[in-house]
């Protein structure tokens, strides 16, 4: 097949003329010396004395660091914890109910219910103290529930009046 091939790409597989014989040196250049190789004897007195080194520092791997910052946080939580505890006083908010014996809890209300429709839809039962819808306290938006006070405790058992 190579017959084939034009002239300018057969001269690039023509054999090239051989390598000239030269004799073995005697000696190798690293040989020459007198001495020959030298070890790490000599150098010794250049380095440090062992006992003066410093300690290895420890690094912290991942799982050591994840760890640490976890228990940080938990302490930060509970620290936050105490001092909300300390300062939270339960009789000076205002959404708190007068007596949990008369307080009714209302769930999955429509966003969109407004405390008068609640009060004319529960007032049937009897007459409302108070009525506190629930709000976000970030947005404002409500969350879904509310807590309605009645003035008497036989109010709030409206499902015994209604089956009656």
């Amino acid at each position: 097949m190579t017959q084939f091939l034009p002239p300018n790409l057969l001269a690039l597989f023509a054999p090239r003329d051989p390598i000239q014989y030269l004799p073995p040196v005697a000696k190798l250049p690293h040989e020459k010396k007198n001495r020959g190789y030298l070890g790490v004897g000599s150098f010794l007195d250049g380095f440090e004395d062992p006992k003066d080194t410093p300690p290895p520092t420890k690094v912290e791997t991942r799982e050591e660091r994840l760890e640490r910052r976890r228990k940080e946080r938990a302490e930060q939580v509970a620290y936050k914890l105490e001092q909300e505890i300390a300062v939270w006083d339960p009789n000076s908010s205002s959404n708190i109910t007068g007596d949990p014996f008369k307080t009714l809890f209302v769930a999955r209300i429509n966003y969109d219910t407004s405390e008068s429709k609640l009060r004319r839809e529960f007032e049937v039962y009897g007459p409302i103290k108070k009525i506190v819808l629930i709000h976000n306290s970030v947005n404002g938006k409500p969350r879904g529930y509310a807590f309605i006070e009645y003035e008497h405790e036989r109010d709030m058992h409206f499902e015994l009046q209604a089956t009656k």
